[in-house]
């Protein structure tokens, strides 16, 4: 019989190591492939027949996310178990998006007992069924629900203000009126729940800044986060470069 290949895209060789002990105490006969960053592993992923992966989210070159979704469109039917450290809401949104029909994967923190991330992988890539993680569960009941999940440009608003954008440069780069950028962040903060949190007295007046409560709030929901941020500041600084040059003084 042929041994289970499995494709692991993970950049911190320590954790590779612990994935690879533990799929060598399968009795099923496993052999292991190792990419450093997503980009490899998209590579390596197309070179396969309905391939078998374990992948971390937060890597170089390219993120577990991006790396699915440039894989899924070319193969709907690759396994992927997701193994992260993290369980940010702005991961599982981002995962909602480019997960295909029927497509079977798994999401599994870094931090859970041996036998869990042993159960959900065998689950996933052997079994062929979806295994979630409790914890990402809850997380996905929040992005998913109407009331407390974040539309795209309502996100949008939200990184553009992380960025410190003004709301007169945000409707350059959104091609917005002011009253527009307005409308969208006064969505957003509804559904932080900001305008239920805001209290107004003659001493003090409003007690919140709003867009600085906004990211605040965001962070410990894990809607962003720095690592993800660094690759919108470099998008954002690309932006920034082109609109100074078109708007230099004649």
């Amino acid at each position: 019989m042929d041994p289970i290949e499995i494709l692991i895209a993970e950049d911190n060789p320590k954790d590779f190591e612990f994935l690879e002990q533990l799929l060598s105490s399968w009795e099923e006969e496993v052999k292991v492939t190792r990419a450093p960053n997503g980009k490899v592993a998209l590579e390596m992923g197309l070179e396969r027949d309905n391939p078998l992966i374990i992948s971390d989210i937060q890597m170089p070159e390219m993120n577990g996310i991006d790396f699915a979704r440039s894989l899924w469109e070319k193969q709907p039917e690759a396994r992927i178990v997701f193994w992260s450290q993290f369980k940010d809401e702005m991961y599982v949104r981002a995962l909602a998006k480019v997960v295909p029909p029927e497509t079977v994967y798994g999401y599994i923190l870094k931090s859970s007992p041996r036998d869990r991330i042993a159960s959900a992988i065998r689950t996933v890539l052997l079994e062929e069924q979806c295994w979630i993680a409790p914890e990402v569960r809850k997380v996905q009941g929040r992005a998913g629900h109407s009331l407390t999940a974040l539309s795209d440009i309502e996100y949008e608003a939200l990184l553009d203000i992380s960025l410190g954008l003004t709301d007169n440069l945000i409707a350059q780069r959104r091609y917005l009126s002011r009253r527009g950028v307005q409308s969208r962040l006064n969505s957003l903060y509804n559904k932080l729940g900001l305008d239920q949190e805001q209290f107004h007295c003659k001493k003090v007046g409003d007690s919140f800044n709003l867009r600085n409560r906004a990211v605040a709030v965001s962070l410990a929901r894990g809607l962003v986060n720095a690592f993800e941020m660094e690759r919108e500041e470099k998008d954002f600084q690309a932006w920034f470069k082109r609109f100074q040059q078109s708007n230099q003084p004649k």
